[in-house]
């Protein structure tokens, strides 16, 4: 399975966490807000799934291959 990644930008704190675990998915945008990249998808699920529960706002959210929202916990 692959997962989508979609951030929710009203829910990001700029924490970074993502940033740093994950630099070649995860970047900043131009409102230092996360935004996933292109490289979110080469990401094993699992990695992505730890990185989205590692989210301290809730932000990343995990979209499976039927487009239902993944539960993170």
């Amino acid at each position: 399975m692959s997962y989508r990644v979609t951030v929710d930008k009203l829910a990001c704190i700029s924490a970074g966490r993502c940033v740093d675990e994950a630099p070649e998915a995860f970047g900043f945008d131009a409102d230092e807000l996360s935004e996933a990249l292109p490289g979110a998808s080469a990401l094993a699920d699992d990695e992505l799934l730890v990185i989205a529960q590692n989210c301290p706002s809730g932000a990343i959210k995990l979209l499976d291959e039927n487009g239902a929202q993944v539960e993170l916990f």
